[in-house]
Parts: structure tokens; sequence; C-alpha cells
């Protein structure tokens, strides 16, 4: 490999922004000064008037592969995400078959390998039965342990108090959760069938799935990893009163629970569900304004940690069935960075606060190797954004397998230019070098 210089682009790294040259070789930053001297031997790109970010690091994704493909591949997905600058990713693991033997995780691996255009990682999958397959997960080269609390497939609920204060007193990985409580939800759901048949209205999804559900779960959650000390991390918090489970006086290196929030539920409210319908039918549910404002309250103040998307495309025709055939989940990847930098230009959020939470944070929280930060010895995994280049979602331009966005007919005021990962220019002004293959990442552990 070569060595590229980036002139001129305007950093955005540790809450700072800086006008300087970038110096790329063997895919690590090599130089951060004001003017390098280029090699004869080097590309150049002229980024004057550009940002140029880290990478975004996006820790929840399902991409579908293996034996759901029909939705999605790792291949389909990958490249729609470095086209929206998200140049890791950790992938979850109800597939099919689940990740849940090292044997089924590492074959998840091997497809990566040969077919990611972003650098990867995935959660092993935690059962009631299978603590002793758990424990062989490796920390340096796994991201953590997903557990479904609520809303899984096949048997993945871990919904035995005894199996699951065993998996939080025996690990020292990371655990994931999803947290909505499944009995709660039961009868809620059994209250719209009695009431409105075959027919339950859209806008009785955050009443199924209600804040009740979600609060019960994460509270338990919460309490469980105090008392054994087990490193918490909650999924897509979505209500205003589990916010005040989580703390912000304390740095987040130092925190043994913490918090994502997604890009759905920072945009959409239940409100919406009028004219979006299934496309934004999401678990845990899209709620009230209410706790749309508390969710960017938390984010803006810290007790939320985490930007991520919760990526999970399902085909045209499953979304247009009715509420209760249709799935839940949405493809957010290749759209999640413009929609933040929306806000941005809104003044509801800071370029710099957007990094924080998208690039900086997951490498923190994850304890991710040289990933995350615009920072000399780091890989070069970096995004360089033009925030006068107007562009609308439409189906022609929609990367994903599925071929639909709930932001389908949005204009966002910036677009991402070009995308480097590790080093290699993946991805410029809408072309992609298929040859590049993204890498697996590690972890400080």
């Amino acid at each position: 490999m070569g060595c590229t210089v980036i002139k001129g682009a305007k950093i955005i790294n540790e809450g700072k922004v800086f006008k300087r040259d970038l110096l790329i070789e063997n895919e690590i930053i090599k130089t951060i000064a004001k003017d390098i001297k280029v090699p004869k031997s080097a590309t150049v790109i002229n980024a004057k008037g550009k940002y140029m970010i880290p990478g975004a690091i996006d820790d929840q994704v399902h991409f579908r592969e293996p034996g759901l493909t029909h939705k999605a591949n790792i291949a389909t997905e990958s490249r729609a995400a470095i086209a929206g600058g998200i140049t890791s990713f950790i992938e979850m693991p109800n597939t099919v078959p689940q990740a849940t033997t090292q044997e089924l995780l590492e074959d998840k691996f091997e497809i990566a390998k040969k077919t990611s255009y972003a650098n990867y990682s995935f959660m092993f999958g935690g059962t009631n039965d299978n603590l002793e397959e758990l424990l062989k997960t490796d920390p340096k080269k796994v991201a953590g342990i997903k557990l479904f609390l609520g809303s899984s497939t096949g048997n993945m609920l871990v919904d035995n108090p005894e199996v699951l204060e065993n998996i939080f007193s025996s690990t020292n990985m990371l655990i994931s959760v999803h947290c909505e409580d499944e009995q709660t939800i039961r009868d809620n759901f059994q209250k719209a069938l009695n009431k409105y048949g075959e027919n339950i209205p859209m806008a009785q999804h955050p009443i199924i799935r209600s804040e009740e559900a979600c609060y019960l779960s994460s509270s338990k959650a919460i309490e469980l990893a105090k008392k054994t000390g087990a490193r918490l991390h909650i999924f897509h918090l979505s209500t205003a009163i589990e916010t005040e489970l989580f703390r912000n006086d304390i740095a987040l290196k130092d925190k043994k629970i913490t918090a994502e929030v997604c890009i759905h539920h920072l945009t959409f409210n239940s409100d919406d569900y009028a004219e979006k319908g299934t496309y934004i039918k999401w678990n845990p549910a899209v709620k009230t304004k209410k706790d749309q404002s508390a969710l960017w309250k938390a984010l803006l103040d810290d007790r939320i940690d985490v930007i991520a998307t919760d990526h999970a495309p399902h085909t045209l025709e499953e979304k247009q069935n009715n509420y209760t055939k249709a799935p839940s989940g949405g493809p957010l990847v290749q759209h999640a960075i413009p929609a933040m930098i929306n806000f941005v230009d809104q003044g509801k959020i800071t370029l710099e606060k957007v990094v924080e939470k998208m690039c900086h944070n997951p490498a923190i929280l994850f304890d991710i190797e040289k990933r995350g930060f615009v920072k000399e010895g780091y890989y070069a995994d970096l995004v360089l954004i033009d925030p006068e280049k107007k562009w609308t979602v439409t189906r022609e331009n929609i990367l994903y397998k599925c071929g639909w966005s709930p932001f389908e007919g949005k204009q966002f005021s910036s677009s991402i230019t070009h995308t480097f990962v590790n080093g290699n220019l993946v991805y410029e002004n809408g072309e992609f070098n298929d040859e590049i293959k993204g890498k697996r990442i590690t972890f400080n552990r």
C-alpha cells in the first residue's frame, strides 16, 4: 500500500475542531500537522471545506447472515454502512443458526472476513442453557455477550432468573441486553387482540410494548448488575423513565453500567405512526414526544453514552403486512450520520457531540484497539463530509438489500464523500472499491 495525504480538512476529534493535513501510511494515521509535505508517491485528496471525522462504530446491527439473507447479508449492509460513514460494526447473534456456540460464532467471522467492506465483530448469544459455551468466549477477539431479556427469536429469551444471575456473576465480558418484560407485553397484546381482533392499529405498538415493560426489565437488569458487579450495557433506550436509571457523574471509562439510544428513537415519535405505519415498527417501540425529549436530554447530559442504529432490515413485502404480522426493525446504517448532521443544523446537538457518541464512546465502552479517534498511531478509519452537499433519499440511491428506508423522501443537508477503512479509500462520491475488505476488530482486555 502507498500513502495518502488528505489536505486541509476540518478535523472533529475529542471535542475540538481544527484544520490540519493528515498522512496515512500502511493502514495507520502517520502524521497530523498543519502543512504536510507530500511524498512523491502519495495520493493527494483535497478536503478543503470538508469535515473529517473518525469512522463511526455501530455497536448494534443485524446484518441477517447466515440464514436470513433474503432480507440482507454482510456484504450488502456493510457496503451501505461505509457509504454512511460507519467503518466498524458489531453484529447481533440472532441469525439462523443463532451464534450460541463458539463454532457458529466463528462461522460468522469467516463470512465477514471474505465479504465485509467494514471492520467487524460479533456478539456471542446467551441462552438459558449455554453458560459453559459462553464462558469460552475470548474477550480480546469478541465484542461481548448479548442477552435477550425480551423480544427474542428462537430459544434466545433468557428468562430463568437463576441462569441470568449465573451469567452476570461468571463473566467479566461486557453484557449487552435487550430489555422488555415479556409477560407484560403478552398481557398487553392480549388486551389489544380482545379489543381489535387481527386489525390492531399501529398506534397500539407503544402501548403493547409499553413504558412499563421496558422499565421493569431494564431496572431488574441494572439491579442484578449492581449485585454481581457485571459490566452491563443496555441497548436502545426508548422511555423517559429509563433515563433516570443512569448516571453522568463519572467518566465513561469508569462506568460499569452504560446505555445506548438509537437513531429512530431520536427521530420519530408516536405521532409518526399515522404516516409511517409499520415502517417505523421497532422493538422497543418508538414512544411519545415526552419520551423522545427525555432521550435527547439524557444523551446531551451524558447519561446515555452511545448513539447506534439497531439496523434490522426486512423486505418490503414483510413490512407491508398488518400490525400483527409485520416484523419489527428497519434499515438505518446508510442514513444515520446524515440524520444526525441534520440535527446539528437544527441546533439540537453539536457535531463534536455526535462524534463523541458515535465514534469515541463505542471505542471506549468496548475497549476497541486503535479505532474511534483521529490520532497518530490509530487505524485510518476516516470519513470526509461535505456540509454543503444536499441530497434526498430515494429508492434509486438506497443501498440496503431490502431496498427501502424509513427516511425515503427525506432531504439531508450534508453528504459523505469519502470513507477510508484501515487506510484504504473504499468509498468515494458513490463509487466503491470492491477489492478491499475490513478487518476483525480486536479489544484491549
